[in-house]
């Protein structure tokens, strides 16, 4: 599956490089949402609810009222995903809250996974230099993302795995990585960051890992008609 990014801060559809810059700005929301019909889901990502400065909740009500949509940023208890939810999201992406600086937080992801169920879960393992970092990717913990999958796995249906490194950079991604991650667990995985070409999505795909798109697809490196090709 090929997953459309879809980044939302202060009510518009960016880019940035590592969490950090800001790259470019995108169309309106609708109007790329429009861009991505045919795509089976689009990721929309909460930027200043994951930085906690604020929510986008309208817009992404409004997208998720319009097309089938994997919504993550902010998700700190289950009040918030059961909320994204019923806003219309079909998954919520938990990071930051699903990790201590050690370990994995069982309570919350208990709690979350309670209240929405557990299929509707994906949790993010957003890594940088070999640690899994959270709060907007602010923060580094202790841990590698193979070492607590397994782990997760009762608490989720998938997992959401962005190669921080490389993100937003137009580099290409960590191949081996993620063929590290694809052999610690049977769940589905979604790979970001770096991921630019045809052959990167290709090579994923073999390793049957979806790709979620942003930077190549916004600066047209990567052509829509291209990847619904292969779809």
């Amino acid at each position: 599956m090929i997953v459309p990014c879809i980044d939302l801060q202060d009510g518009k559809v960016v880019q940035l490089v590592q969490g950090k810059k800001k790259a470019l700005e995108g169309e309106e929301p609708l109007v790329m949402l429009a861009r991505f019909a045919g795509f089976p889901e689009i990721q929309v990502i909460d930027l200043d609810a994951a930085m906690g400065r604020g929510a986008n909740d309208s817009i992404v009500e409004l997208l998720a009222g319009r097309a089938r949509c994997r919504v993550g940023g902010g998700v700190r208890n289950a009040t918030r995903a059961r909320a994204l939810i019923d806003q219309g999201a079909a998954q919520v992406i938990v990071g930051t809250a699903a990790f201590t600086r050690d370990g994995i937080h069982q309570e919350t992801l208990q709690s979350i996974a309670g209240s929405i169920g557990r299929e509707r879960v994906l949790i993010a393992l957003d890594s940088f230099a070999g640690k899994i970092v959270v709060k907007g990717w602010q923060e580094s913990t202790n841990l590698a993302a193979i070492e607590v999958l397994r782990q997760l796995e009762p608490y989720c249906g998938g997992f959401l795995c962005t190669y921080v490194d490389k993100e937003g950079m137009m580099q290409g991604t960590d191949l081996d990585w993620f063929r590290q991650l694809r052999a610690a667990t049977t769940l589905p995985i979604t790979a970001a960051g770096g991921i630019t070409t045809i052959d990167d999505v290709k090579a994923l795909m073999a390793l049957n890992i979806h790709s979620a798109l942003g930077m190549a697809i916004y600066t047209g490196r990567l052509s829509l008609e291209d990847l619904r090709r292969l779809l």
